[in-house]
């Protein structure tokens, strides 16, 4: 089959794949205290049913999946989802994004089922405003879940973190320092408009150029790696010396759109070509149904080809989109 290209040239190889709307935190930015609205399970796709699709879309050239939520690990038995999406012929990459809450009963059982990266998302070492950021205490249950994933023989970990303005910056270096100590890659990103209550303004993005400027005083100049992915939603850069690289995903000041290679499938089974779309195509009435493989296979190259040129965030043309994230998974 020939590639999935969109009418821009976009080559898309990378499918995000929720297997949750819920979480077991609930991050200001991302979800309300109280009053979330969550998918009734019966709508949310069972482990056959997004096997099925992703074997559907490794033939159009889907090699790297990552699964996110809400927060993966709290669907029940996620390494026998993890052990059926890696034993696809086709896939070369297979990566989870957890808040690490529940990682340390599950990183041993993830990595023998094939799972090899993680992200792991932790915005500060500081256990009080941890409780401030997430409504929970959770922080030594994070720190649990992050030795955790190295015992289990994790070696490709990276920490997102969310910078916001007037509150994250005391903690940009101390995360920076954590990771150089640890062997891990910091992934700082911009405070976006995806949140479920309408907090996000422009003045509370702490901006990619402002924290370089930050980890280059302090710890040591930062310089762009040369030979990154140019479709890798992150920005990297090397420590002069170094010390390791440090990521940046600057979806607000320096959108990547142009080079954007992944498309999404949310837990209640809708497709979706960028994070922002207002709209979205169903797909898990086709996986329900005795539609064929080449009906699916269809539906992904009509969504790829109604894709947009960009998110339009720096435009007075921007929409937010409908759904806050958790809903359409990180």
């Amino acid at each position: 089959m020939t590639a999935l290209i969109d009418k821009f040239g976009r080559v898309h190889d990378s499918l995000r794949i929720s297997v949750t709307d819920r979480c077991n935190i609930r991050c200001f930015y991302c979800m309300p205290e109280e009053g979330a609205v969550f998918s009734n399970r019966a709508d949310i796709l069972s482990y056959e049913e997004i096997e099925r699709f992703v074997r559907a879309a490794v033939p159009l050239g889907i090699n790297k999946l990552r699964l996110t939520g809400g927060e993966p690990l709290v669907r029940r038995d996620l390494a026998s989802l993890v052990a059926r999406l890696a034993a696809i012929p086709g896939i070369l990459d297979l990566a989870l994004t957890t808040n690490a809450v529940l990682l340390e009963q599950h990183a041993e059982s993830l990595y023998r089922a094939g799972l090899r990266r993680l992200n792991i998302h932790l915005d500060t070492l500081d256990r009080e405003k941890f409780q401030r950021i997430t409504r929970r205490d959770d922080l030594p249950r994070v720190m649990a879940g992050i030795d955790a994933a190295v015992r289990a023989g994790f070696e490709r970990i990276k920490l997102n973190i969310v910078a916001v303005k007037g509150l994250m910056e005391p903690d940009i270096v101390p995360m920076a320092r954590f990771c150089r100590e640890r062997g891990f890659e910091p992934r700082y990103i911009e405070f976006m408009p995806l949140d479920a209550q309408s907090l996000w303004e422009r003045q509370r993005v702490l901006s990619a150029d402002q924290m370089i400027a930050m980890l280059s005083e302090e710890i040591s100049p930062l310089e762009p790696v040369t030979d990154a992915d140019p479709r890798a939603p992150a920005t990297e850069y090397r420590y002069a010396d170094g010390g390791g690289k440090v990521g940046f995903i600057a979806s607000v000041t320096r959108p990547f759109c142009l080079n954007c290679n992944r498309i999404r499938l949310t837990s209640d089974g809708k497709l979706r070509y960028c994070l922002f779309a207002i709209e979205e195509t169903d797909v898990r009435g086709l996986l329900r149904s005795s539609a064929s493989d080449e009906e699916i296979v269809a539906v992904i190259r009509r969504n790829v080809a109604e894709k947009w040129l960009g998110h339009e965030i720096n435009s007075a043309k921007f929409i937010p989109p409908p759904r806050p994230m958790y809903s359409i998974g990180g």
